[in-house]
């Protein structure tokens, strides 16, 4: 038998019976605080006895038993501490990330579509021409030069939309904060808008995905949490918001 093993079961028989699981559970603590927070990811089999009192030999350096439970209690409330902090670290980065996009999300509805209409027009050479005539107006305060936009095409007695896509609109010369106005565009006749099967009382909905302002860079664009993300956040908030909140102040 290793003297290690030897000289840590001598330390744990001098110790009083009631003692001696909270030691053992204090050795493995011991022994794991080498290795990566406590996760042996070199070597992932699970440690035995021998091996266990072989590491925490080398970390004993002559503690009693008590000295040994008071080492791991030790080592156990710095690893929470760590914990905690790069949780709350965690939270706020997310926190920030949220309210990043809810404020990007009420800039970008300052920016409204005041109407939207379909409809099949002629082309200057008779042929049927898809037109999407809209207004808008731009309640921001940035000119904006290219809107992102979302186009949908529906109908009663028809379950899927006729038309369901997002394109760009360049605007010609922008629009200035506080101006509104029309346009009438034509999507591609030979894509779905110009299906002949649209019927003629077909409803528009055109939302807005997204801005750029006149150097045309992305305005307001921040993304909101993934699933996982906001999965993680409330579980986090439930477990430390209130200590967050306090660092805060």
């Amino acid at each position: 038998m290793p003297a290690s093993v030897v000289s840590v079961e001598k330390v744990r028989n001098s110790l009083p019976t009631y003692k001696r699981d909270e030691f053992d559970q204090g050795l493995i603590i011991i022994a794991t605080s080498t290795s990566f927070s406590g996760i042996d990811i070199l070597n992932p089999h699970r440690m035995n006895a021998a091996e266990i009192a072989e590491t925490a030999n080398a970390q004993m350096h002559g503690l009693t038993g008590d000295q040994v439970i008071q080492r791991a209690d030790q080592i156990l409330r710095e690893r929470r501490a760590r914990e905690r902090e790069q949780a709350i670290r965690t939270l706020k980065r997310l926190e920030e990330k949220r309210a990043k996009a809810i404020s990007d999300q009420q800039q970008l509805a300052r920016f409204t579509i005041d109407s939207a209409h379909y409809y099949m027009g002629s082309s200057p050479y008779g042929a049927p021409e898809p037109v999407i005539d809209l207004e808008v107006t731009n309640g921001t305060d940035q000119a904006i030069s290219e809107l992102l936009l979302r186009g949908v095409v529906t109908s009663l007695g028809h379950s899927v939309p006729w038309v369901d896509e997002v394109f760009y609109y360049v605007i010609p010369d922008g629009i200035e904060p506080g101006e509104t106005l029309e346009w009438s565009l034509a999507p591609n006749r030979f894509g779905p808008w110009g299906n002949a099967q649209i019927p003629s009382d077909a409803e528009l909905t055109v939302t807005l995905e997204g801005l750029k302002d006149l150097d045309e860079q992305p305005l307001w664009d921040s993304p909101e949490l993934t699933e996982h993300e906001l999965a993680r956040f409330e579980r986090l908030q439930k477990e430390y918001g209130g200590i967050a909140f306090s660092r805060l102040e």
